[in-house]
């Protein structure tokens, strides 16, 4: 689809105002086809084709060889029509083209890519870059390895443009928990950056899709919201980690008190935006309304765990020992021991 593209919507039959209103619809489809075709590219360890597609933009960075006079000049290849700071204002593009710099050896460059998106953000939008362009940036001054590994999981599904754990818990409550990935990790030992896989707001809008607690309508509605909301969504994912490690500590530690009255907040906030409908089978149940606003994720992992609390399976809860992992999961029969044989069975075996 990127190889079809011929230059600017009816470049030869319109002004740039009217180009400009009805193209921008595609020009945003486009950016995001090629950021999704970079990360998959690095996923797959073929670092060397995200260069060939988007070295160009990052030609005029301080540092970097061959570069153009013009700072602003439309970029060659599959990123080609962009003027080059359009391009560094989207961090996902940026991010890619850096860790594929790094991996071809390339680190002052990748480093001078920083400096001059940095310097696009603020002189253009007033704004520092985002949390995940810093980390990278203080991984690839540390050298850090295991940058030069692909990043992409290897035990996850794909859903949508979202990567999630697989399920290995059996029950929401527990799947939620299980999208943090350093509950095993020694207290004085750092978790990689690969850690938490809510790594932002649109990975927990469509967990709650994969998991059946919200409508595919109302996950659309939910990232439509969030991009235009930002700040609001950040915070919510805030709110969706600290009550995670709540729950964690409340299903591993029956005794914490604390950790079960955080949770239990959370409930009851839920609760409160809770309406108790009848569906077209002539069941009823509690639905969480579109009213519920960007907390509608939140509170639907909340209502998992206000089910399971209540429910007996609660003590079949197990935690799995293999060093670095410490996934829950339901163990009725009293004999499973891991979150996954194939994986944690396998390795402490080894």
């Amino acid at each position: 689809a990127l190889a079809l593209w011929r230059g600017p919507l009816l470049a030869d039959v319109a002004d740039e105002a009217l180009r400009g209103r009805l193209g921008r619809r595609l020009v945003e489809l486009r950016l995001s086809a090629l950021e999704q075709r970079a990360e998959i590219l690095l996923a797959m360890g073929r670092h060397e084709q995200v260069l060939a597609d988007l070295a160009a933009p990052s030609a005029g960075a301080p540092g970097t060889a061959g570069s153009p006079s013009d700072e602003n000049s439309a970029s060659a290849g599959a990123s080609g029509g962009f003027p080059a700071d359009d391009l560094l204002s989207r961090e996902r593009l940026v991010l890619a083209l850096m860790t594929a710099l790094y991996r071809a050896g390339r680190q002052a460059e990748a480093l001078a890519l920083y400096r001059r998106t940095r310097r696009v953000l603020v002189d253009g939008l007033g704004v520092e870059p985002g949390a995940e362009l810093a980390a990278l940036h203080d991984r690839i001054l540390r050298a850090d390895p295991r940058l030069d590994r692909p990043a992409a999981p290897l035990y996850a599904v794909r859903v949508g443009e979202q990567w999630l754990p697989w399920s290995a818990g059996g029950h929401p409550a527990l799947e939620f928990c299980n999208t943090y990935a350093g509950w095993g990790a020694a207290p004085t030992v750092a978790p990689s950056p690969g850690s938490d896989w809510l790594r932002g707001y649109p990975t927990l809008a469509v967990w709650a899709g994969h998991h059946d607690l919200a409508d595919e309508g109302v996950v659309e509605a939910l990232l439509r919201r969030a991009a235009e909301r930002p700040e609001e969504s950040a915070a919510v994912l805030a709110d969706a980690r600290v009550f995670r490690s709540a729950l964690y500590a409340c299903l591993t530690d029956p005794q914490d008190g604390a950790a079960f009255g955080a949770v239990a907040a959370v409930v009851q906030e839920a609760g409160r935006s809770a309406v108790f409908t009848r569906g077209e089978d002539g069941l009823a149940y509690w639905r969480l309304p579109p009213a519920s606003g960007l907390r509608l994720p939140l509170y639907a992992a909340a209502r998992a765990a206000a089910e399971l609390l209540a429910d007996p399976r609660r003590f079949t809860v197990r935690r799995c020992p293999s060093s670095g992992c410490g996934w829950l999961f339901l163990d009725a029969s009293g004999r499973r021991r891991w979150c996954s044989l194939a994986t944690c069975g396998t390795r402490q075996a080894s």
